[in-house]
């Protein structure tokens, strides 16, 4: 059996997270300064220590000083002696460093078509019509055989469509070239704040982050979102499309003695922020049934209020740094984190949340029947790894000796909708530079007759040809691809490779 983690403490009185119970989900709240990011280290550390892999964002660039042995931290070493920890001792721990831009980590990639049409709108910040002509233009390169795999590839389809809305709309609905031109304009948007970066292959293999160690530490996944959080919305969507990604291609387990991964989502707030309702169902759900995959899903946010209460009720271990209450808003706050918790007859939660001192937090986890022990006010446990960033040589060195070093590095860019609708266009370009010729030659071909699809017994072998081809501009040019709608939450199934 898995040892219980010690996760806080305070004199006589310990706080431990049961592995088993880990993929029930869990909160870190708190306002800034208050200590969240250290509790969320000293987490991670726990997880890794058991053999258990961790994603999270490194919003602030402190993370990334986990690969280092830490020490030398006057604060750590007092807190050390305050709760007799016994067998504390300084390391590093195996980390992955990712990022979407290629500077601090290897890059993340997806392609279009794994993303989906719903998690792309809510990327463009499309409305409600402009979404609808996105998921038609996603159909339409499916019904062909067309992956859309970067940008310049949904450029190409979007462009096809408007031109050929007409035959188009029948099948699929009206595609009007103002809704084509806000798709335009939002992917051109997107580029500019560097969010191109995010869409190509070879794409993310999940498997890469669900990695051991040697000594059977799990690895420690960090993504780098100091410069990234400048697009809020990528961000919220790219770390949704991770969580959505692992719900589909995980399988079902049930409970187990310790998860398979542990996600932590920082920032949470910009997951929910004017999100439309399809799209919050669709979040609640993959919450509420990810955790049968052995995923364990925490937030990490300033205010409970910014967790919606469909999945706040499903977060079952808590640890509440403290809150300012001095506005109204604020104190509401304090209100709903305090009713959060299982009683403590010994304890004044409302009143402790705003007294509480830095890494100092009201704990309260899963028994082994799953209820929510008491409350307590304790000490987080302090991390053994380097509290702050690792220099740039530093990171530099890990990635050197990462497993999957060279791996990402390399952008491809394989056959899909924008290279074969250019051969298209430029075979029918030549074929009808060739026709154009061949009558002016006196050779008797009838162009206008070719692209009416009109024909002749006289007709050679390669007239017969080149009418046929014309014939096929618009038939073959286009029909539809529906993607991963949040994956298979949406019943759908991935593009061919």
């Amino acid at each position: 059996m898995i040892q219980p983690m010690l996760i806080a403490k305070n004199n006589d009185i310990e706080s431990v997270m049961l592995p088993k119970m880990a993929n029930r989900h869990g909160l870190i709240a708190g306002a800034t300064g208050t200590g969240k990011t250290v509790t969320l280290q000293s987490l991670a550390e726990q997880f890794a220590r058991i053999g258990v892999p961790v994603f999270m964002a490194d919003v602030k660039g402190d993370l990334s000083g986990m690969s280092q042995v830490g020490g030398g931290n006057a604060k750590v070493e007092a807190r050390v002696q305050q709760l007799a920890l016994a067998g504390y001792v300084n390391k590093a721990y195996p980390v992955m460093f990712w990022d979407m831009f290629g500077e601090k980590g290897h890059p993340v990639r997806t392609t279009l078509s794994e993303m989906g049409p719903l998690l792309l709108a809510r990327m463009l910040n499309l409305n409600e019509v402009q979404g609808g002509v996105l998921n038609a233009i996603f159909k339409i390169a499916d019904d062909n055989g067309m992956l859309l795999l970067d940008l310049k590839d949904l450029r190409a389809m979007a462009q096809h469509c408007a031109e050929n809305a007409a035959s188009y709309q029948t099948q699929y609905g009206n595609i009007s070239t103002a809704s084509v031109g806000a798709i335009q304009r939002a992917l051109l948007q997107l580029e500019t704040e560097g969010g191109d970066l995010l869409f190509g292959e070879p794409a993310l293999n999940l498997e890469d982050m669900m990695q051991t160690d040697g000594k059977g530490f799990g690895f420690i996944n960090i993504l780098a979102a100091d410069k990234l959080l400048n697009s809020p919305r990528v961000y919220a969507t790219l770390l949704l499309w991770l969580l959505s990604e692992l719900f589909e291609k995980l399988p079902e387990v049930g409970d187990l003695e310790k998860p398979k991964l542990v996600f932590f989502f920082d920032e949470a707030h910009l997951l929910f922020n004017d999100a439309p309702a399809i799209l919050m169902q669709k979040i609640e759900q993959v919450v509420r049934l990810v955790r049968s995959k052995g995923v364990g899903v925490y937030f990490v946010s300033q205010n409970p209020l910014d967790i919606p209460d469909v999945v706040l009720g499903q977060l079952g271990n808590r640890v509440q740094h403290a809150l300012r209450a001095f506005t109204p808003r604020d104190q509401k706050a304090v209100q709903v984190a305090a009713q959060t918790f299982r009683a403590n007859p010994k304890l004044d939660v409302a009143t402790a949340i705003t007294e509480l001192g830095v890494g100092e937090a009201l704990v309260s986890f899963l028994d082994e029947k799953g209820a929510p022990t008491p409350v307590e006010r304790l000490f987080v446990c302090p991390p053994e790894s380097r509290i702050g960033p690792a220099t740039d040589l530093e990171r530099k060195q890990v990635m050197a000796q990462s497993l999957v070093a060279g791996v990402y590095d390399k952008l491809v860019d394989r056959e899909s909708a924008y290279e074969i609708l250019k051969q298209r266009a430029e075979q029918v370009t030549a074929a009808t530079q060739a026709q154009a010729q061949k009558q002016e030659e006196g050779g008797g071909f009838d162009l206008g007759g070719i692209l009416s699809g009109k024909s002749s017994r006289s007709d050679s072998v390669l007239e017969s040809a080149a009418k046929s081809a014309a014939r096929a501009i618009g038939s073959q040019l286009g029909r539809a691809i529906i993607r991963g709608v949040l994956g298979s939450i949406m019943g759908s199934g991935k593009s061919k490779r």
